[in-house]
C-alpha cells in the first residue's frame, strides 16, 4: 500500500534525515553541491515549509514504512490566474523505485493540485529526466509542453492537471 501524508512540524527532523540521503544520491549530477564542515548536506529551505504559505511537504510511505518524500510549492499564478505548482524536491528511495512508487505519487499529488505544473531537472540528472517524462506523459496522455527558462539549468515539463 503506497500512502502520501502530509509532514507536520514535530517530524521535520524526519524530513531533514530524508533530506540527506536524497541530497548524497543526488550529488553526482550537481558538482557544487558539497558537505558542509559538519558532514552534512544541509537543505537550505527546510525550514521555509512551515513558515512560508504555499509549500507543502509529503512523506512517501509504502506498507507503513518510510520511502521518501515530495516537496510541493505553490509558485504563483499565470496570465489566466490559474495556479501554478512546482515539485520543488521528489525522493523515492531506490528499493521501492521499480515498483512504480514515484509514478502513483506524482499522479497522486498532481490531482491534489490543480493547476498548471512545472516540473524542472537539472541538466546533468537523465535519470530524473527520463522519469518526469514517462511520468507526465501517462499521466497527462502526452498533452504536455518541455521549455526551458533563464534562471533554471535543464528541461522543465509544463502542463495542466485540472479536470483529472
Amino acid at each position: 500500500m503506497i500512502a502520501i501524508q502530509q509532514v507536520e512540524y514535530e517530524q521535520k527532523s524526519i524530513l531533514r534525515n530524508l533530506l540527506e540521503l536524497y541530497q548524497y544520491d543526488s550529488s553526482e549530477f550537481d558538482p557544487e553541491d558539497d558537505l558542509n564542515a559538519n558532514g552534512l548536506y544541509e537543505y537550505k529551505y527546510l525550514d521555509h515549509y512551515w513558515t512560508e504559505d504555499g509549500r507543502f511537504p509529503f512523506f512517501i510511505k509504502v506498507d507503513e514504512k518510510l520511502a521518501g518524500f515530495a516537496l510541493v510549492r505553490d509558485v504563483g499564478t499565470d496570465e489566466f490566474n490559474q495556479t501554478v505548482y512546482s515539485m520543488a524536491e521528489f525522493f523515492v528511495m531506490k528499493k521501492y523505485r521499480n515498483l512504480k512508487v514515484g509514478q502513483l505519487v506524482a499522479h497522486e499529488l498532481f490531482n491534489k493540485f490543480p493547476g498548471l505544473w512545472k516540473v524542472g531537472q537539472i541538466e546533468t540528472n537523465i535519470p530524473a529526466q527520463a522519469f518526469w517524462r514517462k511520468t507526465i506523459a501517462r499521466y497527462t496522455n502526452g498533452n504536455y509542453s518541455e521549455i526551458r527558462e533563464a534562471h533554471w539549468d535543464g528541461p522543465i515539463q509544463t502542463f495542466s492537471s485540472v479536470g483529472r
